[in-house]
């Protein structure tokens, strides 16, 4: 990964084709939400599937946290549907045939010539692409388990959320008071709100 991709750094806001062969901004796909981001070898590599499906299940609670998750592999988009499907994803997923991100991060698997796909890793973002931090998964158990992924969400989510503690005196009396906007997600139009989701 490049020496500049640290905890606390911007990462890049890469714009790619999503699996309904839209072009999609990591930046947009986040929105104002904490987000996990997977690089993935792509379709063909077990573990890479064995990872998606343990993440169906945590999507389902990412979804009602407010959390956005995003994988990036170099499959081409017909792939990228096919492996998608084949998991039972339900998020996005960005293809990368160009391998724009593999070179951009300097993750090329220089062991893997034949597929030359990207090391895999997982990034824990902060809302605005923070980096809070990164996984190298190119051994299995160098990946996140679900349970560090929720314990990572729950450290994020109470950095980033304001309301994070509603007992307290100065919410209450904001609250009382009608500054609803200091509140997740009154600061947004229920339109917002499902635009984001897609």
């Amino acid at each position: 990964m490049r020496s500049d991709m640290v905890p606390g750094a911007v990462f890049p806001d890469y714009e790619l084709t999503d699996h309904f062969a839209k072009r999609r901004r990591l930046s947009e796909l986040q929105g104002g939400d904490p987000m996990i981001l997977v690089l993935s070898r792509g379709g063909y590599c077990p573990k890479d599937r064995r990872q998606a499906e343990g993440l169906v299940q945590l999507y389902r609670e990412m979804e009602v946290g407010y959390c956005r998750l995003v994988t990036i592999s170099t499959d081409t988009i017909a792939e990228t549907n096919e492996n998608r499907s084949g998991v039972g994803a339900h998020w996005p997923f960005l293809s990368d045939p160009r391998r724009v991100v593999q070179k951009d991060l300097e993750i090329a698997e220089y062991t893997d010539p034949a597929h030359n796909p990207m090391i895999p890793h997982v990034v824990v973002l902060e809302p605005g692409l923070v980096i809070y931090k990164i996984y190298n998964g190119y051994w299995f158990f160098g990946r996140p388990t679900m349970e560090e992924l929720r314990q990572d969400l729950r450290a994020v989510t109470r950095k980033c959320r304001p309301d994070w503690d509603i007992t307290t005196p100065e919410l209450k009396a904001a609250w009382q008071q009608g500054q609803k906007e200091r509140f997740y997600p009154y600061g947004k139009t229920y339109a917002q709100s499902l635009s984001e989701q897609e």
